[in-house]
């Protein structure tokens, strides 16, 4: 059996009567915490017009994360490419790479990470709201970092020869099929796309050609995981997320509520199951029903790594979930 490393995925979620410089320094106190437990690598994510969450700009918070930490990697999962122009993310992650040589993940994603007006406003053009030129995008991104695009020879400095890892992100075969073209690191979105993970997965292994950036096929799942002391303690510490979920599909983003407000919502049937729906597949509760829901999400996997995320409202119970399960979850953790 082989142990499986854990990471962490965090959204900075600024939770409601706080502020988003609150959000930011309670990531990095999770983030120290993180790196102290023994995980592997720390990403943020990239969202924008969203209140509930204040990663808008991941660069500028990797290299503060970076400077607060000594070991753990840190990224992004992921940087939105269609939304920046390649040379930019280039020189962005060189600095960082150049900064703090072999602790950079470069998580590319193309989903715009927002609403459909405000990525008009990130791209400027109608055109450029289509994901068509991603591939290409992508391929220069590389090809900047490697200086072999002979077509359109230009230099990221810093970028060409301080090359983070390169990730690609997704929550469809589409894009496990192309990090698999590529010869690319894939991490797969369970948290939000339960149903696709197994398909993806196998798709991205089928199609994997040993590449100049990874000879093997390396396969990470992102999962929701909330862990506290009993069961009911963690789905109590849930409802915020269940809420801010069922909020944003409403199109009405909001701070994340308290577990009280959460309770207190007169949700309809209908929200019920879909909350229900959404976190069926995750990893909620006491240490053994974590343990069991991320071992079963292993054996049908076979992942190579697992990230943790968690929209919780206090940050003492986020820091105690990493806790309880670095402490009683992880040692039990493996691959065949």
């Amino acid at each position: 059996m082989i142990s499986v490393p854990l990471s962490v995925l965090d959204l900075s979620p600024v939770a409601a009567g706080t502020t988003a410089g609150q959000a930011l320094r309670q990531t990095t106190q999770l983030a120290r915490r993180a790196e102290e437990l023994g995980y592997r690598r720390f990403w943020v994510a990239e969202h924008h017009n969203m209140p509930a969450i204040a990663s808008s700009a991941p660069a500028v918070l990797i290299a503060h994360l970076a400077a607060s930490t000594r070991t753990i990697r840190v990224g992004s999962g992921g940087v939105m490419l269609p939304n920046h122009a390649p040379l930019v993310v280039a020189e962005q992650f060189g600095t960082l790479e150049a900064l703090h040589p072999g602790r950079v993940d470069l998580g590319i994603g193309r989903a715009p990470g927002t609403d459909q007006r405000t990525a008009l406003a990130l791209r400027r053009t109608v055109e450029g709201l289509s994901a068509e030129q991603f591939p290409a995008e992508l391929a220069s991104l590389m090809a900047l970092f490697s200086g072999e695009d002979e077509r359109a020879p230009m230099l990221a400095m810093p970028g060409r020869g301080d090359r983070p890892a390169i990730w690609l992100l997704g929550s469809s075969g589409y894009s496990a099929q192309l990090a698999g073209y590529l010869g690319l690191p894939f991490s797969f979105a369970h948290h939000f796309s339960a149903a696709n993970t197994e398909p993806a997965l196998a798709a991205y292994r089928a199609t994997f050609t040993p590449s100049p950036w990874l000879e093997q096929p390396y396969a990470m799942v992102a999962v929701a995981a909330i862990c506290a002391d009993t069961d009911e303690r963690a789905q109590w510490l849930s409802g915020p997320a269940a809420l801010s979920f069922l909020r944003l599909r409403a199109g009405h983003p909001m701070p994340l509520a308290t577990p009280q407000e959460a309770a207190d919502y007169p949700y309809t049937e209908q929200e019920r199951e879909m909350a229900r729906q959404r976190f069926a597949d995750q990893a909620i509760g006491s240490p053994e029903t974590v343990g069991r829901k991320l071992s079963g999400l292993l054996d049908r996997t076979g992942a190579d790594e697992l990230m943790l995320t968690a929209q919780v409202y206090d940050i003492g119970d986020r820091i105690h979930s990493l806790e309880l399960i670095a402490d009683k979850v992880a040692g039990g953790l493996a691959r065949p």
